[in-house]
């Protein structure tokens, strides 16, 4: 994939030389020379320039990318570059970093975003997932299309437990992607039986998720 970031500071640089490691190709763009630190990430290629502005993604190629992430410090600049990388060039996949909870219910479709990250939402889900049992934990929310990423670890005495993956009667607009059993990560059938302990991974509409929470922790 060519990914375009926005914003070189240590966010966009770690990001950056993750997926160059994956093996994909990456620009860097910032407005800021003192974050043009090229042997940071000499495999990347990097651009001086406001990603704000309509000329400077131009330059940038915008048109040619498959995934733009907006990871300024500025939450203002991360909308202005995630609405005209969606409505300006059609990039297909727009990542944002939310710098401020308070700024949260902007960072949605109407501004181009397909995912948003907070980093305390994030870090607060973390920590819930950690110590929580048979609670509903919402670990990411992708913008478009209203789905989030939840986990529930399945307590001892939850309904479903013993039963079969496929013989639940899961809510409409979720899906179990992922269970998560003694370190190993498994795709779930419908014939695998749903153990005590076991953290279940769903992508879920918002709408259903109090439904799913009922389902697996009901007495």
């Amino acid at each position: 994939m060519r990914v375009a970031i926005a914003g070189a500071g240590a966010v966009g640089r770690s990001i950056a030389a993750e997926l160059l490691e994956n093996g994909h190709q990456v620009l860097l763009i910032d407005v800021d020379p003192r974050a043009i630190k090229i042997d940071s990430v000499p495999r990347a290629e990097w651009l001086l320039a406001d990603a704000c502005e309509i000329a400077s993604l131009d330059e940038a190629g915008l048109n040619n990318c498959h995934v733009v992430v907006a990871s300024s410090g500025d939450d203002k600049v991360n909308l202005v570059v995630s609405l005209l990388a969606k409505t300006e060039y059609g990039v297909p996949r727009v990542v944002a970093r939310i710098n401020h909870p308070n700024n949260e219910w902007l960072f949605n479709e109407s501004w181009g975003v397909d995912v948003a990250v907070s980093t305390p939402r994030l870090l607060s889900a973390l920590v819930e997932e950690a110590v929580s049992v048979g609670d509903l934990v919402r670990l990411m929310t992708f913008r478009q299309g209203q789905a989030n990423l939840v986990e529930l670890t399945l307590a001892d005495d939850a309904p479903v437990v013993g039963q079969r993956a496929g013989s639940v009667p899961w809510p409409v607009d979720s899906a179990l992607v992922a269970i998560l059993r003694e370190g190993r990560v498994l795709v779930p059938t419908a014939d695998d039986p749903l153990e005590a302990g076991d953290e279940l991974l769903f992508v879920a509409n918002q709408e259903v998720e109090q439904e799913l929470a009922h389902l697996l922790s009901q007495h």
